[in-house]
């Protein structure tokens, strides 16, 4: 395994770290009472934004996939496409999922979709810009040994991370603390937040640690 392919996939990982951490930092300098609790929603939005659009220039530049192949410019437009749809799917699964484990139906519609698509920007966004819009390769990657490359092995790492953080993130809601984080769904998506950082920092750290016992096959 090349040690330079694992400093590509850190200096890409850190750049999305800088990225989050620039949707908290850099708003209030433009947005006057902006702060990531008493604002939580903007935040949100503004998060997906700039995380989602760091992502898709990451990957144009770095171009992980194994296998790139030529294409036509339709086939471009008609991929482009899936991918948006895909994404919009995700957002409404995870909304319905979310529902599911809990969070209110009716009351706090927004909030819990702005939180569904946070989800969706930490986990499928990356699953469409490194395997594109192909389930087969998404059920492969999530599979035991099923990832072909670093970038694979670090998209289960971020994934699991995001989706926990979130898991996490939801056990003080029902506590009688009455803190402001407690709010719907302040709680669940700093942890999915969180979880998404930690998870960009581990991945790439745990591939090196663990690379002479990593061997990646073609399928």
């Amino acid at each position: 395994m090349k040690e330079a392919e694992i400093r590509r996939l850190l200096a890409a990982n850190l750049l999305c770290v800088f990225s989050v951490i620039l949707t908290a930092v850099l708003p209030p300098f433009f947005w006057k009472g902006f702060t990531v609790l008493g604002t939580h929603l903007v935040w949100l939005c503004i998060c997906s934004v700039c995380v989602s659009t760091f992502n898709v220039i990451l990957h144009l530049v770095l171009r992980p996939n194994l296998t790139p192949k030529r294409s036509s410019f339709a086939h471009k437009i008609s991929r482009f496409l899936k991918c948006c749809i895909y994404f919009f799917m995700s957002c409404i699964l995870f909304h319905a999922i979310i529902v599911l484990y809990g969070a209110p139906l009716i009351e706090s519609v927004t909030e819990t979709f702005l939180f569904a698509v946070l989800l969706s920007t930490f986990t499928t966004l990356q699953c469409l810009c490194i395997l594109g819009p192909n389930i087969q390769a998404w059920i492969r990657v999530f599979s035991k040994n099923g990832a072909m490359s670093i970038w694979e092995s670090s998209l289960q790492i971020t994934t699991m991370g995001s989706i926990l953080g979130a898991w996490f993130g939801a056990f003080p809601i029902p506590l009688d603390w009455d803190r402001p984080w407690q709010v719907w769904p302040i709680s669940c998506s700093l942890g999915a937040t969180f979880g998404y950082m930690a998870g960009l920092i581990i991945a790439p750290l745990w591939i090196h640690w663990n690379r002479k016992q990593l061997t990646y096959k073609s399928r």
